[in-house]
C-alpha cells in the first residue's frame, strides 16, 4: 500500500506536523463493497434501534456521495439487496460459527460477516478466498483494531462448510 505524507503547520506554531496517511486505491468492485457495507451497517443500526430499514432511502443517501458513481453499481446492488433480502438466513448460517450472540457484534463486524457470508453462500462466481479477503478488508478499513481477525476466523469456518468442494480442489 502506498503512503501519502501530509505536512500541516500546527496552529500557533512554526512547527510542521507530518503524518502518514495510507493512500488507498479503490477499484470499482472494492468501492461497491464499501458502499454495500455502509448500507448494510445503516440497516443494522436501524434494526437495532427498532426501526424498519428502507433500502430505497439508504441507496438514495449513499448515491448522493460523488464517489458513488465510481463504484460497480451492479455489484453494489447485488450485495446490498441480496444481504437485506436474506439477512435472517445469513445470520442463521453465521451464528453457529460465533463465540458470542450475534447482537453483541459491532455493527461493522456484523455487516462485514453478512457480506462475506452472502458472497460465500449465494455468489459462487466469487472465489471463496476473494469473498473472505474482501470482507476482511472491509473490517480493517471500517472496523475496530482487531475486528478483521474475528471476521477472518468466522468466514474461514463458513467457507469450510459452504465451499468445501472448492477448498478441496485448491
Amino acid at each position: 500500500m502506498s503512503k501519502t505524507i501530509t505536512t500541516n503547520k500546527l496552529p500557533g506554531s512554526d512547527k510542521e506536523n507530518k503524518s502518514i496517511i495510507p493512500k488507498r486505491s479503490l477499484t470499482p468492485r472494492r468501492r461497491a463493497r464499501e458502499y454495500a457495507l455502509q448500507g448494510v451497517y445503516q440497516s443494522l443500526v436501524m434494526r437495532r434501534a427498532g426501526s424498519l430499514p428502507n433500502s430505497v432511502t439508504i441507496i438514495k443517501q449513499l448515491s448522493e456521495d460523488p464517489a458513488f458513481r465510481r463504484c460497480q453499481l451492479e455489484l453494489f446492488q447485488g450485495i446490498f439487496e441480496g444481504v437485506l433480502e436474506r439477512t435472517d438466513e445469513l445470520e442463521a448460517i453465521i451464528t453457529p460459527a460465533l463465540d458470542r450472540p450475534i447482537n453483541e457484534l459491532s455493527p461493522v463486524e456484523h455487516a462485514a460477516l453478512l457480506i462475506g457470508a452472502y458472497e460465500l453462500a449465494a455468489d459462487l462466481s466469487v472465489p471463496y478466498k476473494v469473498a473472505i479477503n474482501e470482507a476482511v478488508e472491509l473490517a480493517k478499513t471500517f472496523g475496530g483494531t482487531d475486528g478483521h481477525k474475528y471476521v477472518n476466523g468466522v468466514l474461514d469456518l463458513l467457507a469450510q462448510k459452504l465451499r468445501s468442494a472448492e477448498i478441496q480442489a485448491a
